[in-house]
């Protein structure tokens, strides 16, 4: 068996190959914005439907200002709800993109709301405050 030298064509080849794929999808973009929602002073999450949400305030028309949501059960028990959203490939990130989470009862009563801006790759935590009527 004779051993080939390796040329320069080869050596970038392969360099540029190992460099796309450590890269994954997206350089520097995780697939899911992760986070945590937490009542106000540290209260239990009351029971209910948290819809968590990824908005542009950038974007006035309100149909196209969400850009990813998901919708979470809360049982009354838990001071912390983790949460988990896909990160819109269609756009890149802003500095004007925030989650916003909402609680509600069953009957659709809105019964706190609260919102965090977006800040690279880190974990979110959004806290909830009472809405008063």
């Amino acid at each position: 068996m004779t051993k080939r030298p390796i040329d320069r064509r080869r050596m970038l080849l392969t360099a540029g190959a190992a460099g796309i794929a450590a890269c994954g999808p997206v350089a520097g973009q995780s697939s899911d914005i992760r986070g945590t929602v937490a009542f106000e002073r540290g209260a239990v999450v009351p029971e209910g439907y948290l819809e968590i949400y990824l908005e542009d305030s950038a974007i006035e028309d309100d149909a196209r200002r969400r850009l990813a949501e998901t919708r979470v059960a809360s049982n009354g028990g838990s001071k912390t709800i983790g949460f988990s959203l896909p990160y819109p490939a269609r756009a890149a990130a802003s500095p004007t993109w925030r989650i916003v989470a909402r609680l509600e009862r069953a009957d659709g009563w809105l019964v706190a709301r609260g919102s965090a801006q977006l800040a690279g790759g880190a974990p979110v935590a959004v806290t909830l405050n009472t809405v008063l009527y």
